[in-house]
């Protein structure tokens, strides 16, 4: 989840990170308009009450101005082609025509934005009472994913540039942990930018679920059982043409964080966290230091480079000058005042609170919204127990360019790297 940081609304842009032509970044802050709306701009597509904590969990569409509908004969021949490579003769039936493109809010109780994902409709001539829905892996909305992936990518690149390299490229599998599915933008991304990715991703709420692939077009090949197969052995036609290569690296579980890592004994290379409930709350058992949760995430992270990733959100420029929360925020911000405990909390336990080089631990600010980004990393080192940070700022940004360039990324990862960047002690 994130929060709109009022007084930052009209930052300018920040400066591109690359000399290299960039393709449109459908998802730019630029397009904010279009999405952060009023409930009148838009028309409710899923609707109904969660008995997970989520209360109202609501889907509202958008009209997108982008792909404007020049382009949209392009993707259908893609359709077609991708229709004649997968499937075989019986079922290539009729030629895939597009319908639009929406924004569509996953929402909380009728007022919390919870994620934003931007969908494409399509049918075939052969079904035209049939519509079929693709999320757009490429588009990353809202600017808190971009600084996750962005922060994170690069510190795991800056304790092994190969592992990032050959994993792109499908020589490597990196294994990949996401707490927190909303609509799943975020592992629909990197599933679909790096072929060597298996990624795990953890919901506790069913309903979430059934919205972000009834509502959001995430695939549903990827949803798994309690006892961890695939609830469908096989996908669909459709299916098959929208996601062959990237549904079969998701790993998509309905279960809760603490009791998911407490039954596995996975190894992961990265692990991103996102974990808000419908109060806006960031259950204290994923922070507490004490708790099974994150002793148990201790053994499953790398030892050599592991590399966790946490959503916040940020009171940084809103609190009283002791670090106390204003009263009058005490209801807007509930677990602001807990950013700098959560970060030592995850800090302490996965790379532990000595002065060696055990790994470090950082926070970065998220342009244009009150949020943070905590990176925990155990591959980067300290030497005699100190780390210079315009050193260590110097080397996040210079991997954070290799990252950029080896992903073909449609915005700069500098933007979302340089803003408010401070160590964790």
């Amino acid at each position: 989840m994130w929060r709109r940081l009022g007084s930052a609304w009209n930052v300018r842009r920040g400066f591109s990170s690359a000399v290299r032509q960039r393709i449109e970044d459908e998802g730019d802050w630029s397009y904010s308009s279009e999405w952060w709306r009023a409930d009148s701009d838009g028309h409710t597509v899923f609707r109904s009450i969660s008995d997970k904590g989520n209360g109202l969990v609501s889907v509202v569409a958008y009209p997108s101005s982008q792909p404007n509908d020049v382009h949209w004969p392009e993707m259908e021949r893609w359709l077609q082609r991708r229709q004649l490579e997968v499937l075989p003769v019986c079922e290539r039936e009729g030629r895939f025509r597009i319908l639009g493109y929406q924004w569509r809010a996953l929402r909380f109780n009728d007022d919390t934005r919870q994620s934003t994902v931007k969908v494409m409709a399509a049918y075939r001539e052969s079904e035209p009472g049939s519509v079929c829905l693709m999320q757009q892996p490429h588009c990353l909305a809202v600017p808190y994913l971009k600084s996750m992936l962005s922060a994170g990518l690069a510190t795991i690149a800056s304790c092994s540039y190969d592992i990032i390299e050959k994993a792109v490229h499908g020589k490597k599998t990196m294994n990949i942990l996401c707490i927190g599915h909303g609509g799943g933008s975020l592992p629909l991304f990197l599933a679909s930018k790096i072929k060597g990715a298996l990624i795990h991703v953890v919901e506790i709420d069913p309903l979430v679920i059934s919205a972000s692939i009834k509502a959001m077009g995430f695939p549903a090949f990827s949803v798994m059982t309690q006892s961890g197969q695939r609830v469908f052995s096989k996908p669909n036609a459709i299916d098959e043409v929208l996601w062959k290569g990237i549904h079969e690296k998701l790993y998509l579980y309905e279960s809760d964080a603490e009791n998911f890592v407490l039954d596995n004994n996975n190894l992961y290379d990265m692990i991103f966290i996102d974990a808000y409930d419908g109060d806006d709350i960031f259950p204290r058992k994923l922070w507490d230091p004490n708790s099974p949760f994150l002793k148990a995430l201790s053994t499953q992270l790398h030892p050599e480079h592991g590399t966790v990733v946490v959503n916040l959100h940020s009171d940084s420029e809103l609190l009283n000058p002791d670090g106390s929360v204003p009263s009058v925020l005490e209801q807007i911000l509930p677990m602001g005042k807990y950013v700098s405990r959560i970060a030592r909390a995850y800090k302490d336990v996965l790379v532990g609170n000595g002065k060696e080089g055990s790994g470090l631990g950082f926070t970065v600010s998220v342009p244009w919204v009150c949020n943070t980004s905590l990176v925990v990393c155990r591959g980067l080192q300290k030497s005699g127990g100190h780390l210079n940070r315009d050193f260590f700022m110097n080397t996040i940004m210079s991997k954070s360019l290799e990252v950029e360039n080896l992903l073909d990324l449609p915005f700069s990862c500098l933007q979302y790297i340089k803003r408010g960047l401070m160590l964790v002690d």
